[in-house]
């Protein structure tokens, strides 16, 4: 059995779109932020540092979203959310992961100016591809989320990111990321513009 614990607009979007993606059942658990239910000692022994995401396998918990989306894609690689038998390309799957979890997703702390040089990196690598790596995977649901909130908080400029925002265009046309979205949004985002 598998329980996804999330915080609405936040990093653990990113599983809750791989989850629906995969269409396997679980249980979601809708943490607040705002009531500090990532500070309480339940949630404290899942997560020592309080973070979200924890996914819990058959009880036994794993946090770290390029961690959770990584053993999603390989437990159930018939989604296809892994290039599975590529080692090159499954490699380019990590090292996005990585760029976005190390680079992207702490962009914002040191300045809007640095945040919209960090996503023009981005837009770069990405280039024209429809895909990070060429075919749909987890390193694009883990981009999607860092931009959804960046494109929906800071609003850039037409054109200012063309690639991310064709990226994004493809995402939101996906039933599993539109249903993610109404599944969050019913509860409340309680996050910082």
């Amino acid at each position: 059995m598998l329980t996804l614990y999330f915080a609405p607009g936040a990093s653990s979007m990113a599983p809750h779109i791989a989850l629906n993606e995969i269409g396997v059942p679980f249980e979601a658990r809708p943490i607040s932020f705002a009531l500090k239910e990532n500070r309480t000692p339940a949630y404290l022994t899942l997560n020592p540092e309080g973070k979200v995401p924890t996914l819990l396998i058959d009880g036994r918990p794993l946090g770290e979203v390029a961690a959770i989306l990584f053993y999603l894609a390989r437990r159930y690689p018939d989604a296809g959310l892994l290039p599975v038998g590529d080692s090159e390309t499954e490699a380019q799957v990590i090292s996005w992961m990585s760029f976005i979890a190390a680079t992207v997703h702490p962009a914002r702390r040191r300045g809007l100016d640095h945040a919209r040089a960090v996503y023009a990196l981005a837009d770069r690598q990405l280039g024209d591809r429809p895909w990070a790596v060429g075919t749909y995977s987890v390193a694009d649901i883990h981009l999607f989320r860092l931009y959804w909130r960046f494109f929906n908080s800071l609003h850039p400029a037409p054109g200012e990111f063309p690639n991310l925002d064709a990226h994004y265009a493809r995402m939101m046309a996906r039933p599993a990321v539109r249903k993610t979205i109404a599944v969050e949004s019913a509860i409340g985002y309680e996050l910082p513009a």
